[in-house]
């Protein structure tokens, strides 16, 4: 069991974790490194299949590099834009991977656990959605410790692949910059930069079937 105050400080954790792009250069213990890795390792995997592997880069050289390949592809992306829109996008900037004293890379490896693995047989993406889990345990560790993060979420994967030695078959699925700042937002910062709301959770809910809401039902 929990106490009132564990489960409160749970609830705010979650409230305040956010998506972070400006980081300070000051340096991050090992042992709170290991906190969020270990973390990320307790995620829950489908088949217990534990997809995941973590590469902490450290290295300017590294770190510039993928910055070089995500700047590539938002440039590349931002013709799917037009207008204040387009202009909107482009000043979405990358230099967080420059910023950040350390990037982690979360890998999804399809093959780990052979060729049959509980859950995966039926819906093979269960092993994307398990390196998930695990991210978003780091996300919340990262905000428990004082840290901000940031998901970097538009580049070529065989970039990443060429640039981190990662095998063909293994999937670069996360870019993780992590670092301090002192620019933590209140609100995502798509929301506040009007790019979209936060939705009505309320409307998101639907009971027994698509579509269909309790409260519509009749009496």
């Amino acid at each position: 069991m929990f106490s009132n105050e564990d489960k409160e400080a749970f609830y705010k954790i979650m409230a305040k974790r956010r998506d972070v792009r400006t980081f300070k250069s000051d340096p991050i213990p090992h042992e709170t490194i290991m906190k969020l890795l270990e973390a990320g390792h307790q995620g829950p995997s489908v088949g217990f299949m534990q997809p995941w592997s973590f590469i902490i880069v450290t290295s300017p050289k590294v770190k510039e590099e993928l910055a070089w390949a995500a700047d590539k592809e938002r440039r590349a992306l931002a013709i799917h834009y037009e207008g204040e829109r387009q202009d909107h996008f482009l000043s979405l900037k990358v230099e967080g991977l420059k910023q950040a004293p350390v990037t982690i890379c979360v890998t999804c490896d399809p093959t780990r656990g052979g060729s049959h693995v509980l859950g995966r047989n039926s819906i093979p993406e269960t092993d994307l959605l398990s390196t998930a889990c695990a991210i978003q345990n780091m996300w919340l560790a990262a905000c428990a410790e004082g840290l901000a993060m940031g998901w970097v979420s538009f580049y070529k994967k065989n970039d990443v692949r060429d640039i981190l030695g990662i095998p063909p078959h293994v999937d670069p699925t996360a870019l993780l910059s992590i670092g301090y700042t002192d620019q933590y937002p209140d609100k995502p910062i798509l929301e506040s930069s009007n790019w979209e709301k936060r939705r009505e959770l309320e409307k998101l809910i639907y009971t027994d079937h698509w579509g269909e809401r309790s409260d519509e039902r009749a009496d």
